[in-house]
């Protein structure tokens, strides 16, 4: 089954010999070869001169003043090493490498480099020159991890302009395993992938609207490579996701890989595992088998010890530095309706154990008795009560709920250990009555003040997009994830979309 409505396939050995291709064919008559296409005009590779020059000056020069003002012996020559081990620990360790997704290193990755530059400059040093001080060597190298520090966080600003450099998929697979990942693919904005169209295996229609410029017969064809490197050249696509299935898999996959990889077309494939973020994935080959090593949740070691530091210090610190806001926003709930200025409600925590969480009074002083008559208007599909023009809330008490200031007294919870600074949303007792196995998975660790279901839309979000976020966030979290979702939710929180 080849294409239909498409462009000739580039080479004759590449063209289906059937004469009604030829009749259905409406592409256009110039011949263009797959590489001349124009490409995205913002390639990661363009600049990458650039970044490697400004990582080798950004700390040879600070590093030779540095030495130079100390006194020390050859500077210069100590300084231009610094710099060279500097980009070639960065270029060994794959941050000079073209990302398709868009994605660049950050903060973290270019502070982990610097401690492996410190090690191996503190053997070259003691092994060449011995009378270098240590001190005013560390101190020397330090410029030039915040001048990278600093660029790896400028290029990840939404405002630096830096756009994303989106691949171009064209999805390949039965029906089923098609319409599932264009779906989830369209679903989300966080990615580099961009599908285009779609080849599916055998008759079956497809649900999804991407376009379908030729299909797959259902057992293996001698055309099978043809046929999708003819609908990749057609749609512009540089990349084709293979989803297997019983119709394509093992040898068929194998010799459509082959062809794709000699018609120039990069190859992806689906795997069935879903949800699991790319630092837990550890490919291997055991007897001719790939293999793909899942590295279990963090649930205890060094980075859980170093999240509660963070959150018991961030708490207080926040605490601190915001006690007149608190004030300023207690004195206005207090003044603008009767009741008290703080909302106490029990919720279910970590291990589903439940806590009084704190929040500033948004509603009426009788919010609860009121709920019973409002549950035929909610507005989310789950477990979970959302309205959005809800009449318990007060008109201070809207501003509050925009602007999350009636989330800030969680701190305490965050300082007594309830809470976290990032996690999933507290829930409260009835709704985790109606959780299943898969919902309660949420309680597995602490709710957080912000999340995933924060920066990416609140209450605008299904209840299955709120427990698949969750869900992400609780086996694949990290100081880093948490670092990330906390500069995130700054935006979001300005943005105030989903918050009511």
């Amino acid at each position: 089954m080849g294409l239909a409505g498409t462009p000739r396939p580039r080479t004759p050995s590449h063209r289906p010999r059937r004469q009604d291709f030829d009749r259905l064919r409406q592409g256009p008559t110039v011949q263009r070869d797959r590489f001349d296409r124009p490409g995205p005009k913002n390639r990661p590779g363009r600049y990458l001169p650039l970044v490697i020059g400004f990582d080798l000056f950004g700390l040879g020069i600070p590093a030779w003043l540095v030495l130079r003002t100390d006194g020390q012996p050859r500077a210069l020559a100590g300084a231009a090493a610094a710099a060279v081990v500097w980009s070639g620990v960065r270029a060994v360790r794959g941050r000079y490498t073209a990302r398709g997704t868009g994605r660049t290193p950050g903060v973290l990755t270019a502070t982990g480099d610097w401690l492996l530059l410190i090690g191996l400059m503190a053997v070259l040093w003691t092994a060449v020159d011995g009378t270098i001080d240590p001190a005013t060597a560390v101190v020397a190298l330090v410029p030039g991890l915040l001048a990278t520090a600093a660029a790896s966080g400028a290029r990840r600003l939404p405002w630096s302009g830096r756009r994303r450099t989106a691949r171009r998929v064209l999805v390949v697979g039965e029906a089923a395993g098609v319409d599932r990942a264009v779906r989830l693919l369209a679903a989300r904005a966080d990615h580099g992938y961009l599908v285009v169209a779609a080849v599916p295996v055998g008759t079956t229609a497809l649900t999804c609207e991407a376009p379908v410029p030729g299909r797959l017969a259902p057992q293996p064809a001698d055309d099978d490579a043809s046929t999708v490197l003819g609908a990749a050249f057609a749609h512009e696509a540089d990349l084709a996701l293979v989803v297997p299935g019983p119709q394509l898999a093992e040898e068929r996959l194998r010799r459509l890989s082959w062809g794709l990889h000699d018609g120039g077309l990069d190859l992806s494939v689906l795997s069935h595992l879903s949800e699991i973020a790319e630092s837990r994935v550890r490919p291997s080959s055991a007897a001719g088998l790939t293999l793909l090593h899942i590295v279990p949740p963090l649930r205890r070691g060094p980075q859980q010890v170093l999240k509660a530091a963070v959150d018991r210090t961030g708490a207080a610190l926040g605490l601190i530095a915001l006690a007149p806001l608190l004030v300023a926003v207690a004195a206005s709930v207090r003044f603008t309706s009767a009741g008290p200025v703080f909302h106490r409600q029990i919720r279910q925590g970590q291990h589903n154990q439940p806590f009084t969480m704190w929040k500033f009074r948004t509603m009426v002083a009788d919010a609860e008795q009121h709920k019973a008559r409002l549950v035929t208007a909610n507005e989310n599909n789950g477990p979970m009560f959302k309205m959005r023009r809800d009449p318990r809330v007060t008109r201070i008490g809207r501003l509050l709920r925009r602007s999350s200031l009636d989330e800030l007294p969680q701190l305490f919870n965050v300082l007594r250990g309830d809470m976290s600074l990032v996690g999933p949303r507290p829930p409260l007792p009835d709704e985790v009555s109606r959780y299943d196995e898969r919902e309660l998975r949420r309680l597995a660790v602490r709710p957080g003040l912000t999340g995933l279901w924060q920066v990416s839309g609140r209450s605008d979000l299904s209840w299955q997009e709120t427990v698949s976020l969750d869900l992400w966030y609780v086996d694949n979290w990290s100081v880093a994830t948490d670092v990330g979702l906390m500069a995130r939710t700054l935006r979001a929180v300005t943005d105030g979309r989903g918050a009511y």
